[in-house]
């Protein structure tokens, strides 16, 4: 199964992406940022790579600001 992630500018908004794709039936995990893809200390969210349309919608739908999804 192939994953991405989705990194966030602050943990609140890695919370709130959360709280709202787990109310949406999508699975995911609070992972430490890869370091290749950021040095910054925080978290992401890890979800299923086939995933990435809906978890788009869901987080420009709740206004949740995100750096960008990533293919791990």
């Amino acid at each position: 199964m192939q994953h991405s992630v989705v990194l966030f500018y602050s943990t609140s908004g890695a919370l709130q992406a959360e709280k709202l794709l787990k109310k949406e039936g999508v699975t995911t995990k609070l992972i430490p940022v890869p370091r290749h893809l950021s040095s910054d200390c925080g978290i992401c969210l890890r979800f299923e790579q086939s995933k990435e349309t809906r978890v788009r919608v869901i987080l420009e739908e709740g206004e949740v600001e995100i750096q960008g999804i990533y293919p791990l």
